[in-house]
């Protein structure tokens, strides 16, 4: 990190009343790189640090059409877990989990991450044998999570309605205690500034129109500040990723549907948990100043529509409330919405493409945000070495057609 990023800079800064100094910078646009990144979220930008720290290639520009976080990692509500339903899914998230762990420290920038643990509620006895075999493939592979019943769920969340009587009655629920949030701004801006410290480019407002392809090789990116040259084009995008693959002549079987959420006003903390329910389709946490994050399941119908609708909160709230009556009273300020583009098998695609190249880390539906950290590491050991990580082989995007589908339906219901 530079200088003016120590504790002594910060503080002299203040006393002085200085100019708070931009966290990265703006630059002319280059006509050629050794990377393009499509994209600045966090997978964009991770990769784009990775590339840089770990393996040396500092010629790198994120392209983003808008600004840093300003998609998808900027609308979700950054909840973090590793608790998967196959093994590919559990030591994938599971890595990511063990990179947030360390990366405050790595980027020397605070991302609040708070472990708080996870619960998912069953409330039916297919639902608590799937929560028992989510269970068994996680401690198989060494992750700590486990069935827990009433009283234990009780304990966790006092306001929790778990009582008999409840109309959907709560009959235990998988317990994750290193799930947690993350707060994704701080996660954007912490690359952001750690890459461009490291010499990569970041430019915002500038929308790729075009990826150049010729005798089955990408040559580079036009866009609407100009055209780039580059052996190596990343798409990074989340709503439209199957557009811009398009543009590089690459069909990606992704369906794009909006995923809603809301934030109430701040109250006393009450809630130490991730909370969430596959059968009422709901998921809850309460940040660090008080407000509880409601989310739900991803709106049933395709869209690029980011705008909230009045039925998402009455739907929202009533299924809240059958879980916590007593927060009746609390109000919403305000609901938002975000893209999710969604795979057959409810995994992401990852790697190579038939375009030379051109790879992509898109198709992560509702669960995008919590895999930065290792899908920006993976990608970036791939475009380094050439060579597939083996911790994301199996998302590749040949699966589809091959039939080696990766099914995390059983624990993406809801997304959280």
């Amino acid at each position: 990190m530079r200088a003016k990023y120590s504790a002594w800079g910060l503080i002299r800064a203040g006393l002085l009343k200085q100019a708070w100094p931009r966290a990265w910078r703006d630059h002319e646009l280059a006509p050629a790189y050794d990377v393009v990144v499509i994209g600045a979220g966090v997978h964009g930008l991770a990769t784009a640090y990775y590339l840089a720290a770990r393996h040396g290639i500092r010629r790198v520009a994120v392209l983003d059409r808008a600004y840093v976080g300003g998609g998808g990692s900027g609308r979700n509500t950054a909840i973090v877990r590793s608790n998967y339903l196959t093994p590919e899914g559990v030591r994938f998230y599971d890595r990511s989990v063990k990179l947030y762990e360390s990366l405050a420290s790595e980027l020397n920038f605070n991302v609040m991450f708070s472990q708080r643990g996870h619960l998912t509620l069953a409330h039916d006895d297919a639902s608590l044998r799937t929560m028992r075999w989510r269970a068994e493939v996680n401690k198989h592979e060494g992750i700590d999570s486990e069935v827990i019943g009433p009283d234990e769920i009780s304990r966790l969340v006092p306001l929790m309605d778990t009582s008999p009587e409840a109309r959907y009655p709560i009959l235990g629920a998988l317990h994750h205690p290193p799930g947690g949030t993350v707060r994704h701004d701080a996660v954007n801006w912490g690359y952001a500034r750690a890459a461009d410290t490291l010499g990569v480019q970041i430019h915002e407002n500038t929308e790729v129109t075009g990826i150049d392809v010729r005798d089955g090789r990408v040559r580079g990116v036009r866009t609407t500040r100009g055209d780039v040259s580059a052996p190596v084009v990343l798409s990074c995008t989340a709503g439209w990723a199957s557009l811009v693959s398009e543009l590089a002549g690459v069909h990606l079987p992704i369906v794009t549907h909006p995923l809603q959420a809301a934030v109430t006003e701040p109250v006393k903390p009450f809630l130490r948990t991730v909370v969430v329910s596959g059968t009422l389709h709901v998921y809850v946490s309460q940040t660090a100043r008080g407000e509880l994050v409601f989310g739900a399941s991803t709106d049933s119908y395709p869209s690029y529509s980011t705008r909230g609708s009045l039925e998402f909160t009455e739907e929202l709230a009533g299924h809240v409330l059958e879980l916590m009556p007593s927060i009746a009273r609390l109000r919403v300020l305000r609901q938002w919405a975000g893209l999710c583009d969604m795979t057959p098998d409810f995994s992401p695609v990852m790697g190579v493409t038939p375009v030379q190249g051109f790879y992509v880390d898109v198709g992560w539906g509702t669960y995008g945000f919590k895999a930065g950290p290792v899908a920006g590491e993976a990608m970036a050991q791939l475009i380094a070495s050439g060579r597939t990580p083996e911790l994301i082989a199996s998302f590749d995007l040949a699966r589809f057609a091959e039939g080696r589908l990766v099914g995390e339906r059983g624990a993406a219901a809801v997304g959280h």
